[in-house]
């Protein structure tokens, strides 16, 4: 390894610029949404209620329009993702006492945006909603109307609701593992193909002490890789360790064995580097970022699905690592994924053993 410097800066450079990288592109927060506003009514009062849409976060006012049918052309080129129309009489029905109706238009073509948009614009409402009865209660001599439930939600682990606290944890298990198992993939791989798998077979080395050679290496230099993954995430995104930091480590130990074992099973199989390359990506890349609950939830999927993802070690790490580094859980919130991640290290090492005790035979007969 220390001759190899191509596999060495991808073990330790890589996985740091990946989480910088995937850590500012995914972003689930959805701010400064681009508003156009046709005010036909164009009062003071409408003027007020406006406002109380671009003095947020949440919005940013990009024009006023002097026609309705603008906002086709607009919302068709993208420049603008909602739009607000505060129709004649506006003004008027609000202090007259009556209901005042406006219409927003909003941009459907990402779901996911679009209902968390319309999400902001019905609290913007009700908020100006409320103090506007609250002002003619006021007027009238009235007291203020009270709500019959007083509402205090409380978050917990992530009060600020910001996605990178919910994305790096998952980015982590997700680089460590794809890089993890594409680098070993090509251990027994690469000695094939520079001729020298023939002096290992031939040589008293046992099956699994050729397997632990070619582990334990890459375990020591990706526990490094770790660190430094988890330093970025600190400094960078402020993802700092809550719970028990030598928790953490046997956590990441044992991840790191499956990841290493099933990185050298495939290198037994596979005949060329391209082939283990291609083979690495396929088990690691899509069902670690779709089946281990980095992104999409598990209990939403279907049953079948579900089952499914009990076969991929990330899945278990990543529940383990949120409740370290976010909760700051103890070991009765994930003792079971750790039983989890030791039957996959040790199901991963033996198959990778077994396939050297085959190969060393044959290359002997």
């Amino acid at each position: 390894m220390a001759r190899d410097r191509h596999t060495l800066i991808l073990m330790l450079i890589i996985p740091a610029f990946l989480l910088i990288m995937y850590g500012y592109a995914l972003n689930f927060d959805v701010k400064h949404i681009s508003l156009a506003v046709y005010d036909e009514d164009r009062s003071s009062t409408s003027r007020d209620f406006v406002g109380n849409f671009y003095r947020t976060e949440y919005f940013d006012l990009k024009l006023y329009l002097g026609s309705i049918s603008e906002i086709d052309d607009l919302m068709d080129r993208g420049e603008v993702k909602a739009a607000l129309v505060i129709p004649k009489g506006f003004s008027e029905n609000l202090k007259a006492g009556k209901k005042a109706s406006i219409q927003v238009l909003l941009d459907g073509s990402n779901s996911s945006s679009a209902h968390t948009a319309a999400g902001y614009v019905s609290a913007v409402v009700q908020n100006y909603s409320a103090k506007i009865l609250t002002k003619t209660l006021m007027k009238r001599g009235l007291a203020p109307l009270q709500l019959p439930v007083d509402y205090r939600p409380r978050i917990w682990y992530n009060p600020e609701l910001r996605s990178a606290k919910f994305l790096i944890p998952g980015l982590i298990a997700f680089i460590l593992m794809v890089i993890l198992v594409v680098s070993t993939a090509f251990a027994i791989v690469r000695e094939r193909e520079r001729g020298t798998m023939e002096q290992i077979l031939v040589s008293p080395l046992k099956p699994f002490e050729l397997v632990a050679g070619k582990t334990i290496p890459y375990i020591f230099i990706s526990l490094i890789s770790a660190h430094l993954v988890l330093l970025v995430g600190q400094l960078l995104f402020g993802v700092s360790i809550k719970g028990s930091y030598p928790w953490l480590l046997v956590v990441m130990f044992l991840f790191l064995t499956g990841g290493l074992g099933l990185g050298l099973l495939i290198s037994t199989f596979a005949r060329t580097q391209q082939v283990a390359f291609m083979m690495a990506i396929i088990t690691t890349l899509l069902p670690t970022f779709i089946l281990s609950g980095f992104i999409f939830p598990i209990r939403n999927m279907p049953v079948i699905i579900q089952v499914i993802t009990y076969f991929f070690p990330a899945k278990y790490f990543l529940v383990a690592l949120r409740n370290i580094i976010l909760k700051g859980g103890g070991l009765s919130s994930f003792w079971d994924q750790i039983l989890f991640l030791i039957g996959f290290g040790v199901l991963s090492i033996s198959l990778a053993t077994l396939r050297m005790k085959k190969i060393k035979e044959q290359g002997i007969q």
